[in-house]
């Protein structure tokens, strides 16, 4: 029986014990299952995450087993080869793929029932890998897609026009990486247009200005990888901010990575696209509104992955 309280990350490096850490901030489980295919790093993590239980929430947190994982309402997917400087997501595909093949049948192996969430790069291709692999309708399996690309461009938005990020309405679509696309046609700050509270606020060369905030959107992953090593801390907040919108039914509009079955005309591939995100998975994709010229970036966007899916030996 599915426990709604009780999650399981897979991969324990920085995405995936950053993320554990997140979803032990939000305390939306009582149960937090860790695995590794290093034990040793599974329960070093369990043990420094519990240690801080008293000051926050009520819960187990543990090293685990995929015994462990049949009632679990989520399981993360964070396992996998890290991207390294110099490499794009798209350049992983073949390593992480085989992870998937040894993770997933494990997963399938048990009676689980719950959402799996794919955070491994490149999400998009590795969503649809998992669907494929797994066999599990495609609501219950999705991607953190472009949801942190989103909240980048948010936070960089506010910066841009000294106002709270959290008031501003704006999606990433398509690829998590370089062929992503903003939509501009839609973007508004509180109902208005973007343009018009840009020219409120006093800026007014707005093609110049979206054109550099969508490059430093796109290549942020880059810039944090050759300051730091690696990103971690941005996806585990957005890995924890899906988990709420599931856990809790919210019913949250999110760009997360969803397979595609028509929308937008394209099918056999996952992509990062706004949906409603509850209890049950992905609930409905929704086609926003595009511009021409939008319209034709996702779709080149999609061509790229369908190109890379391809190539893959999948189910």
């Amino acid at each position: 029986m599915l426990n709604p309280r009780k999650a399981a990350i897979i991969g324990c490096g920085f995405v995936g014990s950053a993320s554990a850490f997140a979803l032990i901030q939000r305390g939306l489980f009582t149960e937090l299952v860790l695995i590794d295919a290093n034990r040793d790093k599974a329960e070093g993590e369990a043990m420094d995450l519990s240690h801080g239980l008293p000051y926050i929430v009520s819960m187990d947190v543990y090293a685990g087993s995929y015994d462990d994982i049949a009632d679990c309402a989520l399981i993360v997917i964070a396992a996998g080869a890290n991207q390294k400087e110099g490499q794009t997501r798209l350049d992983l595909i073949h390593q992480n793929v085989a992870v998937f093949d040894q993770v997933i049948p494990q997963i399938t192996a048990r009676p689980f029932e719950g959402t799996l969430l794919i955070v491994t790069n490149p999400v998009d291709v590795l969503t649809y890998a998992a669907f494929r692999i797994s066999g599990l309708p495609a609501h219950r399996v999705m991607g953190s897609g472009t949801v942190l690309d989103t909240a980048r461009m948010k936070y960089l938005l506010g910066e841009h026009l000294q106002v709270d990020s959290r008031s501003i309405d704006a999606f990433i679509i398509g690829e998590h990486g370089d062929s992503e696309l903003a939509v501009w046609s839609g973007a508004n700050v509180s109902g208005i247009p973007l343009n018009d509270f840009c020219e409120m606020r006093g800026k007014f060369d707005h093609k110049a200005a979206m054109d550099k905030l969508y490059e430093s959107v796109r290549d942020s992953a880059y810039e944090i990888i050759r300051r730091k090593g690696a990103t971690y801390y941005g996806i585990a907040m957005a890995v924890a901010r899906i988990a709420s919108a599931i856990v809790r039914d919210e019913r949250a509009v999110l760009p997360i990575s969803a397979v595609l079955g028509g929308q937008y005309d394209l099918r056999e591939l996952a992509l990062s696209i706004p949906a409603i995100v509850g209890r049950r998975g992905v609930e409905q994709i929704l086609e926003i509104p595009l511009s021409p010229e939008e319209g034709e970036a996702l779709r080149s966007s999609a061509a790229r992955l369908r190109e890379v899916i391809r190539q893959l030996d999948l189910p």
